[in-house]
């Protein structure tokens, strides 16, 4: 069946005039958030179409998305997103878009969905190392993923338990999300978590892992750190938090999050003993009223 096909001369973003990335030979998308993680798929000569509809190239099952939602257009010059009037936009690096030119490492949120945009000579290399990133780090967060967290946290409880180094754990969880989704939807959720994942991760040490824990719930590993130092660092975090303006949409989505805080003990046993510490902490926290750091008693009273 015959697919209408935008102008793509018609470059309706001002800003998308101001640059372009000459086309190379082979490009692709990959999917790095969704239900086809780690597939590529080739930018044809007529494009690729992704939708709601069977009849698309990708086919999405996802309320957020229409049914012929957007395609990515190969012309002589260049590659081009291109919206195809969908109800709830589609954004490419955070800002949603009408068309435009697309450059290496752009990304492009459909629904819920989040693709990477790969061209250039080494793009065989470039699709190895995003699988391989991939591995280890969640897609629409930027942090690192449990898979990571749980290989790091293995580390770090064995190091601790043999040279005796402070080590802490933050555990956070963001107030009343589950409101957010009802009241604006999930793109606004997600639109929270990728914000909330640049901030922490803008706002940490090199040398600490901070991880989606699952849902939204993230983690913090600090390795030589104290449970004082720690409790500071996370004073400051939900602070950073609760003044930062979190947007959808042009509305300012006000946003708390709720951390416990915990110390390694030379008593605890396993990483799961460090973890479900932090994570009591964490209920005392949102129990307590939310939007506040609930630090672990004096280390000589814990008990596992």
């Amino acid at each position: 069946m015959a697919r209408d096909t935008p102008d793509v001369t018609a470059v309706t973003d001002a800003e998308a005039l101001s640059y372009s990335e000459r086309r190379s030979e082979h490009s692709y998308v990959v999917m790095i958030y969704g239900e086809y993680l780690g597939r590529r798929f080739a930018i044809k000569d007529d494009g690729v179409l992704i939708g709601r509809s069977p009849e698309c190239d990708i086919q999405l099952a996802d309320d957020c998305v229409s049914r012929m939602h957007c395609r990515v257009i190969a012309n002589r010059d260049s590659v081009i997103v291109s919206d195809l009037n969908s109800t709830n936009g589609t954004y490419l690096n955070g800002t949603a878009v009408s068309a435009r030119p697309l450059r290496d490492g752009d990304r492009i949120k459909v629904g819920r969905s989040i693709f990477k945009y790969l061209s250039g000579d080494n793009i065989e290399h470039a699709y190895h190392e995003e699988i391989y990133r991939l591995k280890t780090t969640d897609g629409l967060t930027g942090a690192a993923n449990k898979r990571y967290f749980d290989e790091e946290i293995d580390r770090e409880v064995c190091r601790f338990l043999r040279y005796g180094r402070p080590l802490s754990l933050l555990m956070m969880d963001i107030d009343h999300f589950k409101n957010i989704n009802d009241q604006y939807g999930h793109l606004a959720g997600d639109r929270v978590l990728s914000q909330l994942g640049l901030l922490i991760s803008t706002n940490v040490r090199r040398e600490d892992t901070f991880s989606r824990y699952g849902g939204e719930e993230f983690a913090v590993l600090m390795p030589e750190m104290d449970l004082a130092g720690s409790t500071a660092v996370a004073e400051r975090l939900r602070q950073l938090v609760a003044e930062a303006h979190f947007d959808f949409e042009g509305l300012d989505l006000p946003v708390t999050i709720s951390i416990g805080v915990a110390e390694a003990h030379v008593s605890m046993s396993t990483p799961d003993d460090f973890i479900r510490q932090a994570d009591e902490q964490l209920y005392k926290a949102k129990s307590g009223g939310r939007n506040r750091v609930e630090p672990q008693s004096a280390l000589e009273d814990i008990e596992f």
